[in-house]
């Protein structure tokens, strides 16, 4: 599959890495020569310097035999524009980043569509979601939703207060209404057989439905945890933008940002029901003052990641029960968890996502990267007769580093064991890791 990825940028040059070790044909198209020259000297791909809203420049990079075209450069229009024109030169399938949400309201889209853009990013809007699915269920690190909700993925770092502690998977009933699908114990990833063991400051991903969350609340030691009532965002980003506006309307939020300018325009874009308040959110007196003792979330959203790890930090500290930070660089993330700041938000991971969903031949109806584990949630339509409606579950020979973790049939959520026989018809939610995922498409052939 040849792909072409316009913008060298934080988001061009994950997705560039990622598809790369997937042995993908990868072409990088960036005007800055040294930034796609060092690229090119690390991974299998290549380096192409150019103007990507010039016709010389696309058909240099073979945007004309593109089988997905990738535009993710800081600027919105130089990314539309690109777009448009690889999709006249004959590029297959087309994705642009864009920075207006706007765009992504459904009357738009058939526009968009007509001037030969497949997809639109948003990866602002990506991240905004996923904080404030994190203030409904503070309890919990991450939480993916499949099929309106008919089985929820659940993230959870357990502690020793846990019921499941040190008990082998095997030892556990089968009639219990969940399914681990991953562990992850310190920079390992799990996937867990039957003398496996949960174990103190495990991250756990559980797979079940949307009535046993509380349940799965309740197993994991977290009942302690209270209703988010009051939250702190530390900086008036876009992403802070758009998460007050996602906020459940019992949330009291306050912004902090520094830069005066930036507090007036925020004063234009946010509710009524938001302050904004011009300061340094990492001064101890100034949080304080702010009610820091009664907040439940502290939401650190500045432009640097090691700024964002401190600022967490200096409220953990200063009793704040949960925090969420926004970490760019991809190698933070694990020295984040390691610290127990909480949860954490990356737009790379989330980008990526959408870029996958389209790269997979086969139909797919969502794909989630997760952003504690090198691993990602796919859920596949079952259309057709196929090899993994011909054999029980455990007879499919499934690759390692991939779990089914669990199936949708008839708009119900069910859990799956060795003998399930997957139905045309049903929706599969797979568990795997990162490199994994393309080795799934022959069991929908």
């Amino acid at each position: 599959m040849r792909i072409v990825i316009v913008g060298a940028g934080a988001v061009g040059t994950h997705l560039a890495k990622m598809l790369s070790a997937e042995n993908e044909n990868v072409v990088l198209l960036d005007e800055n020569e040294e930034k796609i020259g060092r690229m090119e000297s690390l991974f299998d791909l290549q380096a192409v310097v150019g103007d990507p809203t010039k016709i010389s420049s696309l058909k240099a990079a073979g945007a004309d035999d593109a089988d997905l075209f990738v535009a993710v450069t800081p600027d919105e229009s130089r990314n539309i524009t690109s777009c448009i024109l690889a999709h006249y030169l004959g590029a297959k399938k087309t994705v642009a980043r864009i920075d207006n949400y706007e765009y992504l309201m459904p009357k738009h889209k058939e526009h968009f569509v007509s001037l030969g853009i497949d997809s639109l990013i948003y990866p602002e809007q990506l991240a905004a979601e996923e904080i404030a699915t994190n203030m409904k269920f503070s309890w919990m690190r991450q939480m993916l939703e499949f099929g309106g909700g008919s089985l929820v993925m659940i993230g959870v770092k357990v502690r020793s207060n846990a019921q499941i502690i040190n008990i082998p998977f095997k030892e556990l009933s089968r009639d219990i209404p969940y399914h681990v699908v991953a562990l992850q114990r310190g920079d390992e990833t799990i996937i867990p057989r039957g003398n496996d063991v949960i174990m103190p400051d495990d991250l756990v991903c559980f797979m079940t439905t949307y009535d046993q969350i509380s349940y799965i609340r309740s197993i994991t030691g977290k009942d302690e945890f209270s209703e988010v009532r009051n939250v702190i965002i530390m900086g008036g980003s876009r992403i802070a933008v758009r998460t007050t506006k996602m906020m459940p309307e019992n949330i009291k939020v306050k912004i902090i940002e520094s830069d005066l300018k930036r507090c007036h325009k925020l004063l234009e874009l946010v509710d009524d029901r938001v302050m904004v308040i011009n300061g340094d959110a990492r001064d101890p007196e100034l949080l304080r003052s702010e009610g820091i003792d009664d907040t439940d979330v502290f939401i650190a959203l500045g432009d640097s990641s090691e700024t964002n790890i401190l600022a967490c930090l200096a409220a953990k500290r200063a009793g704040v029960f949960r925090s969420v930070s926004e970490i760019e660089n991809i190698d933070y993330i694990s020295m984040a968890e390691s610290l127990d700041i909480g949860s954490v938000i990356n737009k790379k991971k989330l980008a990526a996502s959408t870029i996958f969903q389209m790269m997979l031949k086969t139909d797919v109806a969502s794909v989630k990267c997760l952003t504690f584990i090198e691993a990602v949630v796919v859920e596949f339509p079952v259309n057709r007769e196929c090899y993994i409606t011909r054999r029980a579950v455990k007879d499919l020979g499934l690759p390692d580093g991939a779990n089914i973790g669990g199936l949708i049939r008839g708009g119900k959520g069910m859990k799956v064991t060795g003998n399930t026989m997957i139905q045309v018809g049903d929706h599969v939610i797979f568990f795997c890791l990162e490199h994994v995922l393309k080795k799934l498409e022959k069991y929908f052939r």
